[in-house]
C-alpha cells in the first residue's frame, strides 16, 4: 500500500485536479514541470500499475485545512472560494496546453495516496477512452444577450401632441396618461423584437455547431449576482466541443450570428479545457475529502 503522504505541516490529503494520459506525449516530468497548485503546492502525476496509460494531476495538501469540517467553512468564504478556484483552473488550462486533460471538480480530494490510485484503477479504462475521444478537441462557451429595453418615465412631461409639418398648431394636448400607455406599448413591442431576434440568433448558432461542433451540453441561464453584471439578460447558456483545427472558424461564424441583430450580443468565450465534456463524478456538490471522481 502507498503510505499516506507527510509534509512539513504534518499529514496531508491528495488533491486531484484533472486525468491525463501519459505516453504517448511529453515525459511525465515535462507534463507538469514548474506547475503550482492550490495553496502553493506544487503539481505531479500519480500514475496506477494496471490503470492504462492514464494518471491523476494531484497536490498534497495539509489535512488539517481540508477536511469536511473545514471545506463548509471554507465554502462560505468566498475568498477563499475565488482564491482555490484561479489556482485550480490555472493548472487545469497549463496542463491542457501541453496534453489533453479530464478536468475534475474543484476541492476533489482523496485521504491517502492509496485510495486516489484504487480509484485512478477502477476507471483507468474509461478515463483512457474519454481521452482519447476528447484529444485534439477543444471547448467553446457561447451565451446570447438580449439588451434591456429603458423602463418608460413614470410620469412624462404633458405637452401637445405634433401637428402638420412638427407643428404644434391646433394639435391636442397629449395627457400624461395616454403618453405612458404609448411608451409601454412600445416597450412592449421592442421587448417582442429582441425576443425574436435572439431566437434567430440560436438558430444561427445551431447551424453553426451543426457544422463544427461534435458535442453540445446546455448549462442553466445566468442569474442573480452574475447576472446582473452582465449587458443584458442571458437567454443561452451552451459548451460546445470543437476540432482545435476549426476553432477559429467556429469563432468567426458564432460572432456573425447577431451582426445584424438590434438588442442581441453573442458572447463567445475559450478554447478551454473541456469542462463540460469530462466525465462527470457521482454526487453532487464539493467532493469533500475521502469523494473522488
Amino acid at each position: 500500500m502507498t503510505p499516506a503522504p507527510t509534509g512539513p505541516e504534518g499529514p496531508t490529503l491528495v488533491y486531484v485536479y484533472a486525468v491525463t494520459g501519459t505516453p504517448p506525449g511529453p515525459p511525465p516530468d515535462d507534463l507538469v514541470a514548474g506547475l503550482v497548485g492550490v495553496a502553493g503546492r506544487p503539481v505531479a502525476l500519480l500514475a496506477a500499475p494496471g490503470a492504462g496509460p492514464v494518471a491523476f494531476v494531484v497536490s498534497d495538501v495539509p489535512r488539517s485545512g481540508w477536511t469536511q469540517e473545514a471545506l463548509r467553512s471554507h465554502f462560505e468564504d468566498l475568498r477563499w472560494v475565488e482564491a482555490t478556484a484561479r489556482a485550480h483552473h490555472q493548472v487545469i488550462d497549463s496542463l491542457a496546453a501541453r496534453a489533453t486533460v479530464l478536468p475534475l471538480r474543484l476541492a476533489t480530494l482523496y485521504e491517502d495516496r492509496a485510495r486516489a490510485l484504487q480509484a485512478l484503477a477502477a476507471r483507468g479504462e474509461e478515463f483512457a477512452a474519454r481521452l482519447e475521444r476528447l484529444r485534439g478537441y477543444t471547448e467553446f462557451g457561447v451565451k446570447v444577450y438580449v439588451s434591456r429595453v429603458p423602463e418608460p418615465a413614470a410620469e412624462p412631461a404633458q405637452g401637445p401632441a405634433p401637428g402638420p409639418a412638427g407643428t404644434t398648431a391646433g394639435a391636442p394636448p397629449v395627457s400624461p396618461g395616454k403618453a405612458y400607455l404609448r411608451a409601454r406599448r412600445a416597450q412592449h413591442h421592442a421587448h417582442e423584437d429582441r425576443y425574436r431576434h435572439a431566437q434567430l440568433a440560436a438558430e444561427r448558432i445551431a447551424a453553426v455547431a451543426g457544422r463544427y461542433a461534435a458535442e453540445q451540453v446546455r448549462h442553466p441561464v445566468q442569474r442573480g449576482p452574475l447576472a446582473a453584471a452582465a449587458d443584458g439578460e442571458n437567454v443561452l447558456n451552451d459548451a460546445f466541443l470543437v476540432a482545435a483545427a476549426e476553432a477559429g472558424a467556429f469563432r468567426t461564424e458564432v460572432v456573425a450570428a447577431a451582426e445584424d441583430l438590434p438588442g442581441i450580443r453573442v458572447e463567445v468565450t475559450g478554447p478551454w479545457a473541456p469542462y463540460s465534456f469530462a466525465a462527470a463524478p457521482a454526487s453532487p456538490g464539493p467532493t469533500l475529502a475521502t469523494d473522488g471522481p
